[in-house]
């Protein structure tokens, strides 16, 4: 295969597996050499065993490091403080791209960012849903109750009120308190119970101040 027939099969996605190149009559191993080859010349990312992106200025759309997350690792959601910046409700950027995942933790380091999946209990992955994040593409990303839960629920600690304190929680009007609650009991957890109440405290403290503004 020609690099310039790969491109223009790959078109616009944004990342591409080994299994997208093999309709038809190809050779799987001339394939994998082929990418091994262009990988080497930097002309594409590998970014996991079999997952690809093309390479500046080859790729016609920049990849979304949630998408990119989504597709490291099926059956994944981006969270925590990655799901928290995207809804607003944090002030730091999180460099990292954090997600939940019910298979084995671990963290990458790629052309295309750093990621880490953090492993959480089959009970607790819901919460999520397919949502725009930019350039026409989609990812699973918590909602901002879910994304705080995960937060709390992976952080020793995190149910301190001092610790959601030092997280600086803004824009509670993108929060469900009621979801919130409901999450947290549904959870069945005492720590998320507790964070929930304290989340519900800092929101209506914050509300009561702008009311007396």
């Amino acid at each position: 295969m020609e690099f310039e027939r790969l491109v223009d099969i790959i078109d616009d996605e944004p990342v591409f597996e080994t299994g997208f190149l093999l309709a038809g009559n190809v050779d799987p191993k001339d394939v994998i050499l082929q990418l091994s080859r262009w990988t080497k010349a930097g002309r594409i990312y590998q970014i996991r065993r079999g997952l690809y992106a093309l390479a500046p200025p080859y790729r016609k759309v920049k990849p979304h490091p949630f998408l990119v997350a989504n597709r490291m690792v099926r059956g994944s959601y981006v969270s925590c403080q990655s799901a928290l910046e995207f809804h607003g409700l944090i002030p730091e950027h999180t460099p990292t791209v954090v997600s939940a995942t019910t298979s084995r933790p671990g963290r990458w380091k790629t052309a295309l960012g750093d990621f880490e999946f953090r492993h959480i209990k089959t009970t607790l992955f819901s919460g999520y849903q397919s949502l725009e994040v930019g350039g026409g593409q989609t990812a699973f990303v918590a909602s901002p109750e879910k994304a705080l839960l995960d937060l709390v629920y992976l952080q020793p600690g995190a149910d301190d009120e001092s610790y959601l304190n030092e997280l600086r929680l803004k824009n509670f009007e993108n929060l469900d308190l009621g979801i919130l609650q409901e999450l947290a009991a549904k959870s069945e957890s005492p720590k998320l119970a507790r964070a929930a109440r304290l989340i519900t405290a800092l929101a209506r403290e914050e509300a009561e101040e702008y009311r007396t503004l």
